[in-house]
């Protein structure tokens, strides 16, 4: 059984408002938690099952009561130490 989907979402980026030109597309990733028994957690706080949440860079995500952590890390994060 899975425990949770991690999706990515093309969006329209928010510097794209000039009217005429093309709209930018700003890729960003999504966690949900697929009702799993012991949870999936996002900085130590427990997801509603079946609901996405937005992740942004630094997030610590934990499956359950595992001791591993997975940081979600962005082009930016080897220029900023992050």
């Amino acid at each position: 059984k899975q425990h949770c989907v991690l999706q990515y979402r093309a969006l329209p980026s928010k510097s794209s408002s000039i009217i005429g030109e093309p709209t930018k597309l700003q890729c960003k990733p999504y966690l949900m938690d697929l009702e799993s028994t012991n949870g999936t957690f996002i900085n130590g706080v427990r997801l509603d099952a079946a609901r996405y949440y937005e992740l942004r860079r630094g997030d610590v995500i934990t499956l359950g009561a595992s001791s591993r952590e997975y940081v979600l890390l962005t082009e930016q994060s080897a220029k900023t130490g992050i």
